[in-house]
């Protein structure tokens, strides 16, 4: 990933600003609401006390954690049409992925696997 590639840069933060919005929206809860819900369920309070010093954090805490794991586009492997976020450590297989028009505007949050 190019860390000093300005649009990704800005993507990546327009990004996680909507992930974070969509939690209290009817849109979020097939995606960053239910990806939250799942990892509060399925994570042992060792991990969040881990990374956020306590053992039942909030749905904004548990969003302030994602990393951008990879960027891609259907032409291109390298490209910035989908950012694609998870939790740190490798802890699992759900990711939550935005996609970007062709305009660089938000068309969709959604939990994937």
């Amino acid at each position: 990933m190019a860390a000093d590639d300005p649009e990704l840069s800005r993507r990546t933060k327009v990004a996680l600003e909507a992930i974070k919005h969509s939690l209290t929206t009817p849109a979020g809860e097939f995606g960053a609401a239910l990806f939250v819900t799942h990892h509060l369920e399925e994570l042992e309070a060792a991990y969040w006390q881990a990374h956020l010093q306590t053992g039942k954090p909030s749905p904004t805490q548990v969003i302030g954690l994602l990393a951008l794991l990879s960027h891609w586009s259907d032409d291109d492997d390298d490209g910035i049409d989908t950012l694609d976020f998870g939790l740190p450590g490798d802890v699992s297989s759900y990711r939550l992925s935005v996609r970007f028009n062709e305009h660089g505007d938000i068309d969709d949050v959604a939990m994937e696997s």
